[in-house]
């Protein structure tokens, strides 16, 4: 679904993310941990387009399974492509009432409504708030709202920038449950950036951890993954 090959990025000439190869497969959930300054949100921008490459390659599978460079093409054609993007921070219309966020994606979409409606399912919670302003919502509900208006546009990956940083525990496990059921559901891979080890660790089947840029460690989600993290992030 989607492959980076020597990946280096950054700001201006100075480069913050150094030589990533990443994989994720269809339907796949992969996470990517590290602390604070690591490189994960430098590296997300990359993906979608936000940022450019230095060096390396952003490949993207079609729904047919054939490889296309996006490297080099801007964000709006990389999301038409079936990339969604849920950055960090519980982003919304502030201005705008929930159900105005949500119908300001489904718009001109042939089956809006519809998909609105199965977000809605996804994130029941929402659903008596549709008329509140959304500046107004907690930080959980703001995030679920971000996940929905992603999920609107359909895409076959799913990008999700620390969705649980700053909201309340019981929420932290309505997302979980929302993303590992999204994944078994078929259709949709996710690549979550995630500083709870818990829940990167249950959510994905393969994770990599970041440190100062550069791959520390990768592997899959098993009984010793939470050890060989730790000791990666020298927690």
């Amino acid at each position: 679904m989607l492959r980076l090959r020597d990946l280096t990025c950054g700001y201006g000439r100075s480069a913050v993310v150094h030589g990533i190869d990443l994989e994720i497969g269809a339907d796949e959930v992969v996470s990517v941990m590290g602390h604070n300054g690591a490189g994960k949100t430098t590296l997300l921008r990359a993906v979608v387009g936000l940022i450019p490459a230095m060096r390396g390659t952003v490949e993207f599978a079609d729904p047919s399974g054939n490889w296309t460079d996006v490297t080099r093409k801007p964000t709006n054609k990389r999301v038409k492509s079936g990339m969604a993007y849920v950055p960090q921070g519980q982003q919304c219309f502030a201005h705008l009432t929930a159900g105005e966020n949500l119908r300001l994606v489904a718009d001109g979409r042939r089956n809006g409504k519809a998909l609105v409606d199965s977000q809605l399912d996804l994130f029941p919670a929402l659903r008596p708030l549709l008329a509140r302003q959304a500046g107004l919502l907690s930080g959980g509900q703001r995030q679920q709202l971000a996940i929905a208006r992603a999920l609107i546009t359909e895409p076959r990956l799913l990008i999700l920038d620390e969705p649980t940083e700053g909201i309340q525990p019981n929420v932290v496990a309505e997302i979980e449950a929302t993303v590992v059921d999204l994944a078994k559901r078929g259709g949709l891979s996710v690549l979550l950036v995630e500083q709870h080890l818990g829940f990167a660790l249950q959510a994905a089947s393969r994770y990599y951890v970041l440190r100062s840029g550069r791959v520390a460690s990768t592997g899959d989600t098993g009984a010793e993954a939470q050890t060989r993290v730790r000791e990666a992030m020298a927690i």
